[in-house]
């Protein structure tokens, strides 16, 4: 896959304290798309990422940049490295603001694993090849049923 070109958003969260809301989620389990994410908050604590099936909190210092693998990461090495599944878990004191730089590939890169991470005896292909623009059209679609899209294009 051709890397000279990518495309690259950012974005901003807003999560206010929920002082007496009985569901402490902010955002529900996922993982995002493209190759890494660099994200930068303003308060520790929100962040749980999900370990051996259970959550863990991610207690990182707000002036730190947290990188985050990525669905198209875990694409082109074939599962060997995989996207981070997380969550947010909301404060009731404490407003928690983040800026999320997604970086991915360009829009008409056509996104499989690796040959370097696949081979016909050992590591077949685990995941259907796509556009990173048409993987990101259907991850709209998922997100609103709460399902990755990561999931679906597993083979």
């Amino acid at each position: 896959m051709d890397l000279e070109s990518g495309y690259d958003f950012f974005t901003a969260n807003d999560y206010p304290p929920r002082l007496s809301a009985p569901n402490p989620i902010g955002q529900f389990p996922h993982t995002d798309p493209g190759l890494l994410i660099l994200l930068i908050q303003n308060v520790s604590g929100g962040l749980q990422l999900e370990h051996k099936g259970k959550w863990v909190n991610a207690n990182l210092n707000p002036n730190w940049i947290i990188v985050n693998l990525a669905d198209h990461l875990e694409i082109i090495t074939n599962g060997k490295y995989k996207s981070t599944i997380h969550r947010v878990v909301v404060n009731n004191e404490v407003k928690r603001v983040t800026f999320p730089l997604f970086m991915g590939p360009s829009l008409e890169a056509m996104v499989k694993p690796a040959p370097e991470f696949v081979d016909d005896d050992n590591h077949p292909p685990a995941y259907r090849g796509m556009t990173y623009k048409d993987y990101l059209e259907a991850n709209q679609q998922h997100v609103i049923d709460g399902k990755s899209c990561l999931k679906q294009i597993r083979l």
